[in-house]
């Protein structure tokens, strides 16, 4: 389900805000998925919470990212 959820990010990358180039791009998610691994971090003592608040915050990151 990943890699085919990746592939079609890469298929689609030009239609979804992506069109900045690649480095902008790869910028951009770095910085989502550094900030979802600081709240995986900051709340793992409560697993439930930590894995619901990093893939809250990769989902609207990277949606926020693709729409704008």
């Amino acid at each position: 389900m990943r890699i085919t959820w990746f592939a079609w990010l890469a298929q689609h990358a030009d239609e979804y805000g992506y069109g900045d180039g690649p480095v902008r791009a790869s910028i951009g998610t770095g910085a989502v998925l550094v900030t979802a691994a600081l709240f995986w971090f900051a709340l793992h003592r409560n697993r439930p919470a930590a894995m619901a608040a990093a893939g809250l915050t990769c989902a609207l990151g990277i949606g926020w990212l693709a729409f704008h």
